[in-house]
């Protein structure tokens, strides 16, 4: 009886211009910390600290791009995230530096956006939406940028709105307008996109953080048209912690303090390298954006356990669940809600994980095509892979069995594509998967979205 395969190939990336980021040495691919990854429905960015390399996996032909940001000697700044922007037809790819820079390019290599956050490494671009339907009443789709004690917020519907401008103006060919904006010359128009800035350091850096949704406001509170988020964060000193984010600035006293701080020590930092720095070409650069105030972040609670420190933190679609592994080996199951740990898995050292949606015990895998599954027929599972294993074990959520064992080769990554913005709910559902990479081989697969327990 032939064995059961639980992965299907789609495509490989498989060429010469993976030696610029490493590849053909071992583990280049799962070793690496400065090799990042992103996963778009048909194309792969793969970045390492100075060039960012587009590959399209479904089509062998399709032409492959390299960008290499302009990134400040000086600082000696490198490429610290890369994630993919999908608006309907509008694709980019949005790259986050180590001096706190977000720029975001076309698939031609074009500078589209540039914009600094925050004077700190950028260690994640995570982009996530939920759309209003029968369990959620609201919607909400945003991009955020993480960086060590600091969340910022970007709504999507501003990018959406900058890279609808973009297409208009390149559709409508206003080249010199373009090629100002690449120079960054004076007269050049990078707008600035709104975005809502956090301090959530209370209990120390973090290595990782996600808003998970929409909070109601503190008892007591004035009620007001402002919003509230609920944010996660893991680190070192605290394995996780949760904190409410307000939209209002003007009760944060920290915020308070660094509005009036900071700008005075930009001023002087700029005067004083300016007077260092001179050159022929001294006023060919824009001066820098001041940095923005802090919101408040009021802490909910959070978990010491020393030694053990918060590693990698991955959020359920819904943002009501969220996976933490951690130092000593652990997954936990968090309950972003209620803030309550509802699940334990040990034994799992560097494991990463991803949330996904499979059909469990269910005649659609195997009956009429004609019949399109919908997102009430697929159940939320939790992928761990344990590369010390050389296996994926796919469990199903909350209290479910296991419910694959994939034997994968060393040096593999499991990735996912990024949120799509703007689907619309009347569009065929497509459910969460997870994708699998060779590190050896470059061939891409995916986890097979059905399962037939044993009973």
């Amino acid at each position: 009886m032939a064995r059961r395969s639980h992965t299907t190939d789609l495509g490989c990336i498989a060429c010469d211009d993976l030696a610029d980021v490493g590849a053909g040495k071992e583990g280049w691919l799962a070793d690496n910390p400065n090799l990042l990854c992103a996963l778009d429905t048909h194309a792969l960015a793969l970045a390492d600290r100075s060039v960012v390399l587009v590959i399209g996996w479904s089509d062998p032909d399709s032409p492959r791009i390299k960008i290499r940001p302009e990134l400040s000697p000086i600082h000696a700044e490198f490429i610290s995230a890369v994630e993919w922007l999908v608006f309907d037809e509008i694709r980019v790819v949005a790259v986050g530096t180590s001096r706190g820079h977000l720029l975001i390019y076309s698939l031609n290599g074009d500078l589209i956006h540039k914009q600094i956050i925050h004077t700190a490494r950028i260690l994640r671009l995570r982009v996530r939406g939920t759309k209003k339907d029968l369990t959620t009443d609201t919607c909400a789709e945003e991009v955020c940028a993480i960086m060590p004690g600091v969340i910022a917020r970007f709504d999507g519907s501003d990018i959406q709105s900058m890279l609808s401008r973009w297409s208009e103006e390149t559709n409508s060919k206003f080249w010199d307008e373009r090629e100002r904006r690449k120079s960054g010359f004076p007269g050049s128009t990078f707008e600035q996109l709104p975005y809502q800035l956090w301090n959530v350091n209370k209990y120390g850096a973090c290595a990782d953080a996600a808003i998970t949704g929409i909070m109601p406001p503190p008892l007591m509170e004035v009620q007001s048209s402002q919003r509230y988020y609920r944010a996660i964060t893991i680190g070192e000193d605290a394995v996780i912690s949760a904190f409410r984010l307000s939209e209002d600035r003007n009760r944060s006293i920290v915020g308070a303090i660094l509005s009036k701080v900071v700008p005075a020590t930009f001023s002087t930092i700029a005067s004083f390298s300016k007077m260092i720095w001179r050159s022929d070409q001294a006023s060919t650069q824009k001066s820098e954006v001041k940095p923005q105030s802090f919101a408040r972040a009021s802490p909910l609670t959070c978990l010491k356990d020393h030694p053990r420190k918060g590693e990698k933190l991955t959020l359920s679609p819904s943002g009501t669940l969220a996976a933490i592994t951690d130092s000593l080996g652990r997954v936990l199951l968090l309950d972003t809600q209620a803030l309550v740990v509802v699940r334990l898995w040990k034994g799992y050292r560097d494991a990463s994980c991803l949330f996904m949606e499979m059909l469990v015990n269910n005649s659609l895998s195997s009956s009429s095509s004609h019949y399109e599954a919908t997102k009430s027929d697929y159940c939320l599972c939790l992928a761990i892979h344990a590369p010390r294993k050389g296996i994926i074990e796919v469990w199903q959520m909350r209290t479910g069995p296991r419910l694959l064992a994939i034997s994968c080769a060393k040096g593999s990554k499991m990735l996912q594509p990024t949120y799509r913005f703007g689907t619309s709910v009347s569009s065929p559902y497509v459910p969460l998967e997870v994708f699998l990479l060779n590190g050896d081989s470059g061939q891409i697969s995916v986890i097979n979205r059905y399962s037939q327990l044993k009973l």
